[in-house]
């Protein structure tokens, strides 16, 4: 016998008893929370405050300053494949060396992952402070690089050790700028016109005569940069119309050209956030779960693979901003083992400074 009181569902016994049994039928309230969006800015906010007096001064955020394809001058004895240029990795101590990284396989659009990671990314670069630039200043941008290259006889890629490269770029294009590698002379950019942008990688810095007429995506000033749209699909747009006929793969023209945007431009803002939205727009990029830059700093990378390589673009975890970049070999062949790191950089400082070879943080 069962001795357990069997309740009347017909008579309930009071109006208490037949709330809690209409309670117990119905799922719980929804909770209001915050969605991914706002906890990050939520997030962004408090570490801000808790790094109160912490935060660099000198009105120059300590963002990426992409080495976009920063002049990565090649030893003058070499002459760089196209298809392997690079550098070599860094360890946290700054040695040069072959390293192995993980890579991902391409996607038939920009995953979930890499889109979600972008939009951080843009989120932390609208909101972040940044100072004007006036037309007759200098972008300052420094960053820490290595490259590698290979002769034309071929053979693996030889590497040079990780350094430091500063480059001064005329706000509006007017006046000559100056590249500034360790173990390296200076080099004089744009002297008979308009700074235009620097050499690809492996290459020498490229003629000082422009070419077409004025700034533009490949050959950017910060006045240009700084007037593009802000409307991703529209900037993307733009920036595929700029790039075409300069390769073979569209969708890596457009990604290797908003690289180098964001390494070595100092755009505004909402610009920034374009960019990286423009980005998300691309097919096959994808997310890599870890990624160190040239400084040995870890995070997390968004990607893009071509022609045997995948180019990373690595991101702190907790800020979303901008780290540096690297390229992988995706394939092995003469110039290493898949998974060999051959490019490797990391952005330190941007700024804006009155003279060429002026720091940012002195007057000299």
């Amino acid at each position: 016998m069962n001795a357990t009181p069997r309740r009347d569902t017909q008579c309930p016994s009071s109006a208490q008893d037949e709330r809690r049994e209409l309670a117990e039928l119905l799922p719980p309230p929804s909770v209001p929370g915050l969605d991914e969006d706002r906890q990050l800015l939520l997030r962004r906010e408090v570490l801000r405050r808790a790094a109160g007096s912490a935060e660099p001064q000198g009105g120059a955020p300590r963002r990426p300053a992409r080495y976009r394809r920063p002049v990565r001058i090649a030893v003058p004895a070499l002459a760089c494949a196209l298809t392997v240029v690079g550098v070599v990795t860094v360890d946290p101590g700054g040695s040069a060396g072959h390293d192995r990284a993980a890579v991902t396989g391409d996607g038939a659009a920009g995953t979930p992952r890499a889109v979600r990671l972008l939009d951080r990314a843009a989120l932390a670069a609208a909101g972040a402070e940044q100072s004007r630039v006036r037309a007759d200043q200098f972008v300052y941008v420094e960053s820490r690089v290595a490259y590698a290259a290979r002769s034309t006889a071929g053979g693996p890629a030889i590497t040079a050790p990780v350094h430091t490269r500063q480059v001064w770029l005329s706000a509006d294009g007017s006046r000559p700028g100056l590249l500034r590698e360790e173990g390296a002379p200076d080099t004089r950019l744009g002297e008979n016109g308009p700074v235009l942008h620097l050499a690809r990688p492996g290459e020498t810095a490229g003629p000082d005569t422009p070419r077409g007429n004025g700034p533009s995506i490949g050959e950017p000033t910060n006045a240009y940069v700084a007037s593009l749209p802000t409307d991703p699909d529209t900037l993307l747009r733009l920036i595929r119309e700029q790039t075409r006929g300069e390769g073979q793969d569209p969708d890596q023209r457009a990604f290797t050209a908003i690289g180098d945007l964001l390494a070595e431009t100092w755009a505004p803002p909402q610009v920034s956030a374009a960019l990286y939205r423009a980005a998300g727009r691309i097919a096959g990029v994808t997310e890599v779960a870890s990624a160190v830059d040239a400084a040995g700093r870890e995070g997390v990378a968004v990607a893009r693979t071509a022609h045997g390589q995948q180019t990373q673009w690595v991101f702190d975890r907790t800020t979303y901003a901008f780290l540096g970049e690297r390229t992988v070999l995706v394939e092995a062949g003469e110039a290493g083992p898949a998974g060999t790191v051959v490019g490797t950089s990391a952005v330190l400082a941007k700024a804006a400074v009155d003279r060429v070879g002026q720091l940012p943080s002195t007057g000299r």
